[in-house]
């Protein structure tokens, strides 16, 4: 129970963080394109994984090689799912994707108890149609028209899982932060290379205006809110962990009224009933 309780607290303070995510991203995205943007974050975010694993003592842990084939997986699916999601978000909302990543939890049902051939009840199936009813009313939010951000959400939020999935067994090997050091240092050169081939670069002056929120997004929204999560799945299912994530879209609208005064517009609102409805029913026992 104590084991339980402590991964519900880290999710908690997780989904706290994960709300300011796709604001804080937003702002940096005004200055620098997607790809540098994720670079330079994860730059940040690397060097908060490589000195907490230092003062931790588990330095050795990176060459445990029993280890890489979940850590080399979850590394590549876990960097194209954000390469998405920065992407994204230069066409999207902080709150539509807010709410569609949330459909991570739907992905999780389907790939784990449809095709993963796990018991499921009519109320589980009832919660992923709900779910997926949540989806449509953000991705054709007018005309019935495709929204190419959105749409790369959606497609992030359907790796997560299977990238959670291989964190979750390097977890079992290694500690968090070995897991997350491992995923950024072997994605900073992948990033870079696509980067110098896909986009400009930023200039020194976009650079000034932004680097204080490339901190604060690399050091606590993809550095230590990424242990916390990690530290929460090693404790508690994945899929209860994905329906803890309800709170995440909740405070996402909060803090983008709060620093953007932007208000969650009707069909947000729409929206996010039946996604974190869906994810409600989908964690009811069988």
């Amino acid at each position: 129970m104590q084991k339980q309780h402590t991964g519900e607290l880290s999710l908690l303070a997780f989904t706290f963080f994960e709300g300011w995510f796709p604001v804080i991203t937003l702002l940096i995205l005004q200055y620098i394109q997607p790809v540098y943007s994720y670079l330079l974050t994860i730059c940040f975010a690397s060097l908060t994984f490589l000195s907490v694993l230092i003062i931790q003592g588990k330095l050795r842990q990176l060459i445990q090689f029993s280890a890489y084939r979940p850590l080399i997986l979850s590394a590549t699916l876990m960097s194209l799912a954000f390469v998405f999601i920065y992407t994204g978000l230069t066409y999207t909302s902080a709150g539509n994707m807010s709410i569609l990543i949330f459909l991570q939890f739907f992905f999780s049902f389907l790939y784990f108890n449809v095709i993963g051939k796990e018991l499921f009840s009519r109320k589980h199936l009832l919660g992923a149609f709900i779910m997926a009813f949540g989806a449509i009313i953000i991705l054709f939010p007018e005309n019935w028209s495709f929204n190419k951000g959105d749409l790369l959400i959606v497609l992030a939020s359907a790796i997560a899982p299977i990238a959670n999935y291989y964190q979750k067994q390097a977890r079992q090997q290694v500690s968090s932060s070995t897991v997350l050091t491992f995923r950024s240092f072997f994605a900073i050169p992948i990033l870079y290379l696509l980067a110098v081939n896909l986009e400009i670069a930023p200039q020194w002056q976009e650079l000034e205006k932004v680097w204080l929120y490339i901190a604060m997004c690399g050091i606590l929204l993809m550095g230590l809110s990424k242990i916390l999560w990690l530290e929460g799945i090693h404790r508690i299912s994945i899929t209860k962990a994905s329906a803890m994530m309800a709170l995440i879209p909740v405070f996402t609208l909060l803090f983008s009224w709060l620093l953007f005064d932007t208000i969650p517009d009707t069909r947000q609102l729409l929206a996010i009933v039946p996604v974190i409805y869906g994810g409600f029913l989908l964690t009811r026992a069988v």
